[in-house]
């Protein structure tokens, strides 16, 4: 979506909190980007195609997948093919960056198998986003009930991805929707990574009491992935793009019960005691969306890996950790030469399938990118 100059510079003064101080920090990691063209030791095939700007992938049991499509669809997918009725319709806003995003599922109370799904919805001339959560019916789903509500919504930076850790409690990223100050405001829902129980309820380990929020000082946060060995959780953060002057630092964190991670504080990793460094920080635009850890055993060796789908890079990006703690060791980008043009475009999220193949999808119908035919896809990795 294209912002007028004008409109950019109401956006950026409105969202400067007041006495903003900038600290502009180093790159942490000690390893520079390595291209790989063609990945590592891998293939890769379409899996689904025709789709409309796809924004996550869910797995099911008995064959089946669901994928999101940011004006409001859920798709079904049946043993690998794409079914013509829609597994379900929201009532999204799709304007901008906003409509319908995440998608997981969970247990819920007893044994009701239910799904649950982010989206920004418009009231009284005003966005917002909320979780709602829906009722698994095979074929179809059914609304069930709101998890959250009234969580800030823009056309920019809505967060949107929503996952569930291993303690069974339900964590969403939202965005500051272009408002930096709201990232710092614990009175605020946006620019933070939230956590509930599978009814909405506040766990009462949250670390600010009474309140769903687990870390602040975000900015637009996009992705959210569980290390295999550690349980230790990692998210994916889009840096500045034009605010204050700066641009890129997109960022790798590690994710800490009741961390501060300094946007619009510290761009960076400036080693200062109060907020918490990044990673991984790309000095070059990247823009990464959804990631996960590699577990499987098709592609042994990715096992523990994690990858980064990313927009404007157009490229899916290896990173490869030291297996008990956060050290980065090597980060490869894949399917990409020079940090600008990659072979299948604008990729918005990673996902391990249960046959233990990657799958990644391609935004290239987002009005950023530039269509292919047959876009937007699922591909699916292999091994070569």
């Amino acid at each position: 979506m294209k912002i007028f100059p004008v409109m950019m510079v109401l956006i950026l003064l409105y969202s400067v909190p007041a006495a903003c101080t900038q600290t502009v920090g180093k790159v942490p990691q000690a390893q520079e980007d390595i291209f790989l063209p063609d990945g590592d030791g891998v293939r890769v095939e379409v899996w689904i195609k025709d789709l409309d700007i796809p924004w996550s992938l869910l797995f099911l049991p008995g064959g089946r997948a669901l994928v999101t499509e940011r004006k409001g669809v859920i798709r079904l997918i049946k043993d690998g093919k794409l079914q013509s009725r829609p597994y379900a319709v929201l009532d999204a806003a799709h304007i901008g960056e906003g409509g319908l995003m995440g998608l997981t599922a969970g247990s819920g109370s007893g044994s009701k198998p239910y799904l649950y799904a982010m989206h920004t919805y418009q009231k009284d001339g005003m966005l917002y986003n909320r979780v709602i959560r829906l009722k698994d019916n095979g074929d179809t789903g059914s609304f069930d009930k709101v998890i959250i509500d009234s969580i800030p919504g823009g056309s920019n930076h809505n967060g949107g991805r929503i996952s569930f850790g291993r303690d069974n409690m339900l964590y969403i990223t939202t965005g500051e929707i272009f408002r930096s100050g709201l990232a710092q405001d614990l009175s605020s829902l946006g620019g933070k990574i939230l956590r509930l129980d599978p009814e909405g309820g506040i766990p009462p380990d949250n670390p600010f009491k009474g309140s769903p929020i687990y870390s602040y000082g975000h900015r637009n946060p996009q992705g959210l992935g569980w290390q295999p060995l550690t349980g230790r959780l990692f998210a994916s953060e889009h840096g500045p793009s034009g605010e204050f002057g700066h641009f890129a630092n997109d960022e790798i964190n590690g994710i800490v019960r009741g961390g501060n991670y300094g946007w619009p504080m510290v761009i960076g990793a400036p080693g200062l005691m109060q907020y918490i460094d990044p990673l991984v920080v790309w000095k070059n635009t990247t823009p990464p969306s959804g990631i996960t850890f590699y577990s499987g055993d098709l592609l042994k060796h990715l096992k523990g890996d994690l990858f980064v789908a990313t927009l404007r890079s157009q490229a899916l990006i290896r990173i490869r950790l030291e297996k008990d703690q956060g050290k980065v060791t090597r980060i490869e980008r894949w399917f990409s030469t020079d940090g600008a043009a990659g072979k299948y475009g604008r990729l918005r999220d990673v996902v391990e399938g249960p046959d233990g193949a990657l799958y990644f999808l391609s935004n290239n119908r987002d009005g950023r990118g530039s269509p292919k035919p047959g876009d937007d896809k699922i591909y699916r990795i292999v091994p070569k």
